[in-house]
């Protein structure tokens, strides 16, 4: 019998850099064994195209998707919800059954002002943490445990 893929929410303010990131990088390296989805409390026009161009670095093609707000997705089973900024922590609403809850902070990278350099060096870092953090939790979960 197939099991079904381990439901995770990354949650993050504005739903346009770090938290679309995770969702990517989730989906492509749990292979089918996880279906990751993304939301913001408060949605951003547009995904930020500096998040776009560190996952096409890495080989996932990320364009056309579009921000969305946290509030259409309280209703589905989750397994997990990770946060990913301090703001989306604080603000986490309440979500039905029993996910586990995790905070991965990140600092985030569209704030980051500066040269077009600095802007993308901060946009690698944050997705390059979200590859190692994802890395654990994928041994953590495929080893039973929990992140």
């Amino acid at each position: 019998m197939t099991r079904p893929p381990i439901r995770v929410l990354f949650l993050c303010t504005g739903n346009s850099a770090r938290s679309q990131m995770a969702e990517a990088l989730l989906n492509q390296k749990g292979e089918g064994r996880f279906h990751a989805e993304s939301a913001g409390s408060h949605p951003a026009p547009r995904v930020n195209p500096h998040a776009v161009s560190a996952l096409s670095d890495v080989g996932i093609a990320w364009s056309g998707r579009a921000p969305r707000s946290v509030e259409g997705l309280r209703q589905e089973p989750w397994d997990f919800i990770i946060t990913v900024c301090d703001h989306a922590k604080e603000a986490c609403p309440v979500f039905p059954g029993r996910p586990t809850f995790a905070h991965w902070g990140l600092d985030d990278p569209a704030a980051v002002q500066g040269t077009a350099e600095e802007t993308t060096r901060a946009f690698e870092r944050a997705r390059d943490l979200l590859v190692n953090r994802i890395d654990e939790f994928l041994a953590a979960v495929g080893q039973g445990g929990s992140p």
